[in-house]
């Protein structure tokens, strides 16, 4: 019997148990799905991080409230055994903005808040990020305008509730164009639109399509904070680096001791691509967990159907088949079910993924549907060989007296 005719016959032993099969691959089916679906969620919120920050310029200096050490290796370059734990602080203030620049001789800090809000226009209403900053931004980050111009410093002082739309929001809400000068909501509050940015295509950059940009104190305001998410230093050259960092330790380490953390732009990437990936990475072990769990559950249905089945293997051997024959068929049909099911989870993880984007930024890599599918059909041959085994090593005449 050839693998044409193996395949055959599991395919048949298959169809006459439709229900049975689909229970055996729901454990696949969810590990598979749960895998694509967080791998996709980690990979486009690290890519819609490293894009906002990525854009800013590579002289800036990053002040973070807490203390990062330990995910920075003292300073130096990121260690892949650091750990994500020991942050103190959350937040800063705009009296901390002010004492780093009453410090900095050669550079500039700049404030950021951060967030998420929901902006409406009518009944048309979405979920979108915002990095809000002074005017100062403009002097650090040229913005890419399809239309209108970003806020400056005087709005920022007045905390004036103007908004500058990503293009998919603006395409979002205004499907007809001209959003310039119209009116939406923020969070129930009335904003004025006075731009409207080029869309940044695919890549690390294609979340910032989905953000909105707005004056930190309007931010502030929104959020009835007067916290400030992190401080930006814009040194003037790269050689200035150095000496600005040392500056903004000096301005800090009296009010925080070690509860603050200085960082170059490099090390800002590195520190959020390292915290991002263990993340997502932890979440796609836990949810393979589940493959394992439907693994063993096609080995118990296996061993079930070579019980069921016994007569039927003692007669197939008494007419000639071989032991590898048996042994191919049982294989293949416990391959057969984690690859069918292995499908299915892409497909469902894949749809769940897109589903997701419109709310949180999401992207779907070929490495992670490739290790899905290999992983679930290697858990078909390795928990269908045993049950597979039984059954070849059936004694014909035995099987034939079995009731």
């Amino acid at each position: 019997m050839n693998i044409k005719e193996s395949f055959k016959i599991a395919l048949k032993a298959l169809n006459a148990n439709k229900v049975r099969a689909m229970l055996t691959m729901l454990g696949i089916i969810i590990g598979v799905s749960s895998v694509i679906l967080l791998v996709s969620i980690g990979t486009g919120v690290k890519e819609s991080v490293l894009g906002q920050f990525g854009d800013l310029g590579s002289n800036l200096i990053y002040v973070l409230p807490g203390d990062y050490s330990a995910m920075t290796g003292g300073g130096g370059q990121m260690t892949a055994a650091s750990s994500p734990l020991g942050v103190g602080r959350t937040t800063f203030t705009d009296a901390d903005v002010e004492l780093i620049n009453s410090k900095l001789s050669r550079a500039i800090a700049i404030p950021f808040v951060e967030g998420g809000v929901r902006i409406s226009n009518g009944s048309i209403e979405q979920a979108a990020s915002f990095m809000a900053a002074d005017g100062n931004i403009n002097s650090i980050m040229k913005a890419d305008m399809a239309s209108g111009r970003m806020y400056n410093q005087a709005e920022v002082t007045g905390s004036t509730r103007v908004v500058v739309l990503g293009s998919a929001v603006a395409a979002k809400l205004f499907p007809t164009g001209n959003e310039v000068s119209r009116s939406v909501r923020i969070n129930g509050q009335n904003f004025r639109v006075i731009g409207v940015k080029r869309p940044q295509g695919g890549g690390a950059s294609s979340s910032q399509d989905s953000a909105i940009d707005i004056p930190y104190t309007t931010a502030q305001r929104l959020l009835n904070s007067r916290d400030v998410s992190m401080i930006a230093v814009s040194a003037r050259t790269a050689e200035d680096i150095a000496l600005t960092k040392t500056q903004i330790k000096v301005a800090m380490r009296p009010k925080y001791g070690s509860e603050f953390s200085v960082m170059t732009q490099d090390q800002m990437l590195g520190m959020i691509t390292l915290l991002v990936s263990t993340m997502t990475y932890m979440l796609a072990g836990i949810a393979s967990i589940s493959l394992l769990v439907g693994g063993i559950g096609i080995m118990n249905i296996m061993l079930v159907s070579v019980s069921e089945r016994t007569r039927e293997i003692g007669i197939r051997k008494a007419v000639g088949a071989r032991t590898y024959d048996i042994l191919a068929q049982f294989v293949i049909e416990a391959v057969m079910l984690s690859v069918l099911g292995g499908i299915i989870g892409i497909t469902i993880g894949a749809l769940g993924a897109w589903g997701i984007h419109f709310v949180l930024a999401t992207k779907i890599t070929g490495w992670s549907i490739a290790v899905a599918f290999f992983f679930s059909a290697g858990v078909g041959v390795f928990f269908g060989v045993y049950p597979a085994y039984k059954a070849s090593k059936l004694d014909p005449i035995e099987a034939l007296r079995y009731e």
